[in-house]
């Protein structure tokens, strides 16, 4: 693979992760450079190809203080109660006071529910706040002058990927699980049905004669110009 391919596929990627993390370019292979990078909490990457090719970075987990931080790429990679540690520092309108992207994001990741009740109902023992609770759900309250709004948020369960399995023929065996195909037997029911037929035979040229045989149309007429007329209008229709 040349240089040019290599780089771009390395852009390429390093554009991907740097939705998820910050990455800082190391140009010098200098031990005070990269010691002053982990004193900030980088990680330092060294990435090697043949020829003599290498990268080096610090990289540091990209740290999500706002709702603007949240991407489809990391949404699953936070908890609930982080979550709402990030709504409630960038809040003050309620959940619709999100963009309809910012929500998307969130629900892709999360199970989100909200309610609105007065102070002194939200907290009604039996109530859908105990409830959600109970169920294992971070709530964040924002206050709405008498009024309440409580946001219930739950990581929702990953989903299984499915996967095609093909099952290999038993090369060892006696062929008993070979192709489905070979084993079955189409029937020929066409041969049978023209044996039961009776053939259809076409006329003997001996049995034809003027009064059984004609190539013309008889239409009735007497008059021959009246008969072609009327052969006429016969083709028309």
């Amino acid at each position: 693979m040349k240089d040019a391919e290599v780089r771009e596929n390395v852009n390429h990627y390093l554009d991907i992760f740097k939705s998820a993390f910050l990455i800082e370019d190391i140009k010098e292979d200098v031990m005070l450079v990269k010691k002053s990078y982990e004193a900030r909490g980088y990680k330092i990457l060294q990435l090697k190809f043949e020829g003599g090719m290498q990268y080096n970075w610090a990289v540091k987990k990209r740290p999500i203080m706002r709702v603007t931080d949240l991407t489809y790429e990391n949404i699953r990679h936070i908890s609930a109660a982080k979550l709402i540690e990030v709504l409630d520092r960038n809040f003050g309108g309620g959940w619709d006071s999100l963009s309809q992207s910012i929500q998307d994001i969130i629900q892709s990741g999360f199970d989100i529910s909200t309610t609105t009740l007065p102070k002194d109902r939200l907290h009604k023992k039996g109530g859908m706040y105990e409830k959600k609770v109970e169920d294992g759900f971070e709530v964040l309250e924002v206050e709405k002058g008498g009024w309440v709004e409580a946001i219930f948020a739950k990581l929702k369960p990953e989903q299984e990927k499915l996967r095609m399995q093909f099952k290999q023929s038993n090369e060892d065996g006696d062929g008993d699980d070979e192709n489905d195909d070979e084993d079955y037997e189409v029937e020929d029911n066409y041969s049978s049905h023209d044996e039961v037929d009776d053939e259809v035979e076409g006329p003997d040229d001996d049995d034809i004669n003027e009064d059984n045989y004609s190539t013309m149309m008889d239409l009735g007429g007497d008059d021959e110009d009246e008969e072609a007329a009327g052969l006429i209008d016969f083709a028309d229709e």
